[in-house]
């Protein structure tokens, strides 16, 4: 039978959430059908978190495990639970408990309406450093400005999306995963619900500055040609500049008989231009390190072990 809900959970090092986060998403998915499912996608963890998940999944036959061979991402693992997930309605929720499990019945109900994609939009983010708020509501500005994709606000990948809207994602083979932004891009219809954001419990981040900036990079280069266009503008620039430069540097040679002289002026001159090249390059080698990855066609994640032959 196929359930009437799946909730999807990528979890790494969550040790201490498990048994909490079995509890209120089992309690939730209850309330919505007894025909659901929840499956919890194991990112590599360091932890005891596979064997506290293969606790839950034996005294639960609606409860199932992914269990990857290494870290392969949040977003890979994301995409693996939309791969086996059976559900008309396929809910979406990190493993830390940021995001209330709760929440999930309001999606749900307010997606029963023909709402093919119900997102969590966040009213504040506690917990949160002012870095980490400031920096994420800049991203989501420039990247608004920067592509033809409307990305909601202090939102995340927590919500509620309808089966048509997860087999139009399976069709998208790209490496560099975005799924945020490929959920906008579809143009399917949806609408917010808003919730306060908690404190994480347990643990730290799995989400540090590098992560959060190669997250931004793939945001970008996956929905915008922008950067490209910036590199071929500035070049332009730079290269009119030049030719003021190279034509005042030969009047005032022939016709002021004064020689430029100055090895201050050289060493600003050529540090500007390097950087305008190396910036260039590196905007260049990230549009084409994108391209090698999907060129290669590896599979997306290898996972390590399941239960999924338990699937009725």
């Amino acid at each position: 039978m196929v359930p009437e809900l799946s909730i999807v959970v990528p979890v790494f090092n969550e040790e201490q959430v498990i048994p909490e986060l079995y509890e209120r998403l089992k309690k939730v998915a209850q309330k919505i059908s007894a025909e659901h499912e929840i499956i919890f996608v194991n990112d590599g963890s360091r932890d005891g978190t596979l064997i506290k998940l293969k606790e839950v999944c034996l005294n639960d036959k609606r409860a199932y495990y992914i269990s990857f061979s290494r870290n392969f991402g949040h977003q890979i693992a994301v995409c693996a639970g939309l791969d086996f997930c059976r559900g008309r309605k396929v809910a979406i929720i990190d493993g830390d408990l940021q995001d209330p499990p709760e929440l999930i019945e309001e999606m749900y109900q307010k997606s029963r309406d023909g709402i093919e994609v119900v997102y969590a939009r966040r009213r504040q983010r506690k917990g949160e450093t002012w870095f980490k708020k400031v920096s994420a509501h800049t991203f989501y500005k420039i990247i608004r400005k920067m592509t033809k994709i409307d990305i909601p606000l202090d939102t995340g990948d927590f919500r509620v999306i309808d089966m048509k809207v997860v087999k139009a994602l399976r069709q998208m083979p790209e490496q560099n995963k975005f799924l945020r932004g490929q959920i906008a891009w579809l143009g399917f219809k949806s609408e917010a619900v808003l919730f306060d954001r908690d404190e994480r419990k347990y643990g730290k981040t799995g989400y540090p500055l590098s992560k959060m900036l190669k997250f931004a990079i793939d945001g970008l280069t996956a929905f915008s040609d922008k950067p490209l266009v910036l590199v071929t503008r500035l070049g332009l620039w730079v290269s009119f500049i030049s030719l003021l430069v190279i034509l005042y540097a030969l009047y005032s040679h022939f016709v002021l008989e004064r020689t430029i002289t100055g090895w201050t002026s050289m060493i600003i001159s050529s540090m500007f231009i390097g950087g305008i090249q190396l910036l260039s390059i590196g905007i260049i080698g990230e549009y084409i390190s994108r391209i090698n990855s999907d060129v290669r066609k590896r599979p997306l994640y290898v996972i390590g072990e399941d239960n999924l032959e338990s699937v009725n």
